[in-house]
């Protein structure tokens, strides 16, 4: 029992101070970044290009944050899973929207109103 534990506290992996504050400026940067991207207003352009920026900030918190860089494989695994059936769930919802276009045009606010006035 005891080797188990001394096993388990050799994994651990201990990140340093200048690793933190590195990725938290990048993430700054990023911040900064998709703000002036929006302030230009290059239409759908400025939206792929702050989803891009989102991305790469989210995969700096996952790797370096929450020490999925230094984790075992099956947590990595857990990860590719969550990150599958999220994008499978994105792709289902778009296909939902973009299939409501034969739908008819629904009854405007006023005649769903019960009481009148």
């Amino acid at each position: 029992m005891n080797t188990m534990q001394n096993e388990l506290h050799a994994e651990h992996h201990v990140a340093s101070t200048k690793m933190y504050v590195t990725v938290f400026f990048a993430l700054i940067a990023g911040t900064v970044l998709t703000y002036q991207v929006w302030k230009i207003n290059l239409g759908l352009l400025s939206v792929m290009i702050s989803l891009g920026i989102a991305v790469c900030k989210a995969t700096l918190v996952i790797r370096y944050f929450m020490h999925v860089k230094w984790s075992h494989v099956l947590s990595k695994m857990a990860l590719a899973a969550a990150v599958l059936f999220l994008g499978i769930m994105l792709v289902l919802m778009s296909m939902d929207y973009v299939s409501r276009g034969w739908h008819p045009p629904s009854m405007p606010w006023e005649q769903h109103q019960v009481l009148n006035n």
